[in-house]
């Protein structure tokens, strides 16, 4: 059963990382989403 118990703990790390990850990415990605319609770059500027 020492197997097992390896097993189980290295998919416990990759799934606790691929968790970490997808939180930080869809943060970020809310982030920069709001940033984007607060401060709009020179492309969305419209010169008139």
């Amino acid at each position: 059963m020492l197997a097992a118990n390896i097993w189980h703990w290295w998919i416990g790390v990759i799934l606790a990382l691929a968790s970490a990850l997808g939180v930080v990415a869809v943060i970020g990605g809310y982030l920069k989403q709001v940033t984007s319609q607060r401060y709009p770059g020179r492309r969305a500027r419209r010169d008139d």
